[in-house]
């Protein structure tokens, strides 16, 4: 597999390395029996260093049902599958918002097989039942039928997308006699956090539209930590960039203090994207590279067409270009004067 660089992102669903975001990682598409519990808005950390992805999302849930799930792509197949800090996220978003007290966290024909996904992995983090699961989008969703959950209609086109790339999945369920049992309130959200080796890291932002109606807004908070400034590539419009710049110090060291956060190297580029688009928009991921001599891969982005790709970067303020049309100004004020100089010097013809 190719490498687009060494990134590391911390966010969109998981415990991770960014990368979104990856979403973010992203959630999404598995629905609860009664369909009466929903995910709301997603933020994401993903981390890439030393080989080494770590995705840090937290999952939070509405609705009064007993079970909901929803399921990730991932890149490769994670190595541990934990509880994360239970501030990370919160120290991120006040870095770029400072002002804000408060903030959510995300946190048809269903199978052409008979055969269901492989388990690769299962743990419990409070009441969540994560399953890691290795198969094509058919299998994943066998699986899911298999253990008690609807496919949205737009779920098998969505899990193709995702396995043409990674037959990787993460399915987290929700179990809500366990959380009344941990004295767990609709609102309050789990994080975790995976840790995947793989030379190949993206951020799944499609995932987030699966089962929503194409008028529905989608929005997330992707953030990145990187070793470099990195080169973002979308597959559409819909996500903007509020901040590319060096990680402070005291935030990094902030974020090394939460439980199981100690991996957080001593200098990072921080980089946070907002999502807000409507469903039937969100046909695409976001692709990372922070290598200079590399461009993000259309394959990550999950587009065909380079006419379709849509490099993500700051929007251009007065602060932006007025140098530059000064210079020009000057420029051609020059150009006029030595133009006068010379017909002066040839004189009347």
């Amino acid at each position: 597999m190719r490498s687009t660089g060494r990134w590391a992102t911390i966010t969109t669903t998981t415990a991770l390395g960014v990368l979104v975001a990856a979403p973010a990682l992203a959630c999404g598409g598995l629905v609860g029996a009664n369909g009466t519990i929903e995910l709301v808005r997603t933020t994401t950390l993903s981390a890439y260093t030393d080989g080494v992805q770590r995705y840090v999302t937290a999952f939070e849930f509405s609705g009064a049902g007993e079970e909901v799930g929803a399921i990730i792509p991932l890149p490769d197949i994670p190595t541990d599958v934990v509880r994360a800090g239970d501030w990370t996220l919160q120290r991120l978003v006040r870095e770029v918002a400072p002002e804000l007290e408060q903030f959510a966290l995300a946190g048809g024909d269903d199978a052409a097989t008979d055969e269901s996904a492989e388990v690769l992995l299962e743990t419990e983090v409070d009441a969540l039942d994560l399953t890691v699961l290795r198969g094509g989008g058919d299998e994943v969703g066998r699986w899911a039928v298999d253990n008690g959950f609807f496919l949205t209609p737009d779920a098998p086109e969505i899990l193709d997308f995702y396995a043409a790339r990674s037959e990787i999945f993460l399915a987290a369920k929700f179990d809500a006699s366990r959380a009344a049992d941990l004295g767990q309130n609709a609102g309050d959200s789990t994080p975790i956090m995976l840790t995947i080796p793989t030379d190949q890291p993206w951020v799944p932002l499609r995932i987030l539209s699966m089962g929503l109606e194409g008028g529905k807004q989608v929005e997330a908070d992707v953030f990145l930590l990187t070793e470099q400034r990195p080169q973002l590539l979308a597959g559409g419009r819909g996500l903007a960039l509020n901040r590319s710049e060096a990680a402070s110090s005291t935030l990094l060291a902030d974020l090394r203090s939460d439980v199981g956060m100690e991996w957080v190297p001593e200098q990072m580029w921080l980089t946070h994207l907002e999502l807000s688009t409507p469903a039937d928009a969100l046909t695409y991921d976001l692709a990372v590279s922070t290598d200079p001599q590399v461009h993000p891969s259309l394959d990550d982005v999950g587009v065909e067409l380079a006419s379709a790709a849509v490099p993500v970067e700051p929007a251009r303020t007065p602060a932006d270009w007025w140098p530059v049309a000064v210079a020009v100004a000057v420029g051609y004020v020059a150009w006029l004067w030595t133009r006068a100089i010379r017909r002066q010097s040839l004189g009347p013809s």
